[in-house]
């Protein structure tokens, strides 16, 4: 069995893990995303990532533009609706936007406050 096989059957396993403790206790969280933490946790109890799963991320990564072809054919499809409330979506993207460029902006400040670098080189944490 190719390295790729092997490792992609380890991610549709944790997928599907995931997808299973999703539906067992109803969780709000996407499948995909518990198995993902899931994946991660079981990661953590090993030395380093598996060499059949190293390859199938890697390729995976490398076509990773195409997962986001359905989506752009979710967005034609629903173009008239975008059309039509284009001012609430455009509102609402700006509104993000700042919001989190502000969250960031103060996140980092606090943290480069906290840890500033005084002039002999050792961290000054206030």
């Amino acid at each position: 069995m190719s390295l790729f096989v092997k490792g992609a059957t380890w991610l549709l396993l944790f997928q599907c893990i995931g997808e299973g403790l999703t539906r067992l206790f109803g969780w709000p969280i996407p499948g995909p995303v518990v198995g993902l933490a899931a994946l991660f946790l079981a990661l953590q109890f090993r030395t380093g990532v598996p060499e059949s799963l190293d390859a199938a991320s890697d390729g995976l990564a490398g076509h990773l533009s195409l997962l986001f072809v359905p989506a752009g054919v979710g967005v034609m499809l629903h173009f008239g609706r975008l059309v039509d409330e284009w001012v609430p979506i455009a509102a609402a993207l700006l509104v993000s936007t700042i919001l989190t460029v502000a969250a960031v902006s103060v996140t980092f400040a606090g943290l480069a406050r906290w840890q500033e670098i005084d002039e002999d080189g050792a961290r000054d944490r206030r």
